[in-house]
């Protein structure tokens, strides 16, 4: 497990140390950081795809970037609701300014909130960070609200441990 995060970093580590992508850090997101929610989203996505044999490169860094574009806590709600169906394609282009992102990658990133959202998953790797995207967002939600989800904390467990015997 500890080769596999070693790997991980090693593939996002210019992400990470981005100042522009550390200020995620700051902005609520499900109860946590944006940052925090992108980086779960990453790795578990990144562990599945070595399982299967996915592109876990582009998996990685893809998912880290799914969620990268700043915006301010103070949004109205219907500016929050909004954003639900914008903030891929300005993802992809923030990303982009930072980044060389492959065809795969921009559309791992914009394709995340699909069906929520349009764009289409062309890759079995979008697909993949999408439905981790969502599993997370469940998760961190259920937190949130302390819902008493019973099941919430342990698909994680399953995902990181359960699929990997």
């Amino acid at each position: 497990m500890e080769r596999l995060y070693n790997s991980y970093r090693t593939i996002v580590e210019d992400i990470l140390e981005n100042e522009e992508f550390k200020k995620l850090k700051y902005i609520e997101h499900h109860g946590f950081t944006r940052y925090e929610h992108s980086f779960k989203v990453s790795y578990i996505s990144y562990m599945i795809a070595s399982k299967l044999h996915f592109n876990k490169e582009e998996v990685a860094r893809a998912g880290l970037l799914h969620d990268f574009f700043i915006s301010s806590d103070d949004r109205t709600s219907k500016e929050k609701f909004l954003s639900t169906f914008t903030h891929p394609k300005k993802a992809v282009k923030n990303s982009s300014k930072y980044f060389d992102l492959s065809k795969r990658e921009e559309n791992i990133i914009e394709s995340h909130m699909f069906p929520v959202y349009t764009t289409f998953p062309k890759y079995k790797e979008s697909i993949l960070v999408s439905l981790v995207d969502k599993l997370v967002a469940i998760c961190e939600f259920s937190h949130k609200f302390k819902v008493k989800f019973k099941y919430a904390t342990n698909m994680y467990i399953f995902i990181l441990f359960g699929i990997f015997k």
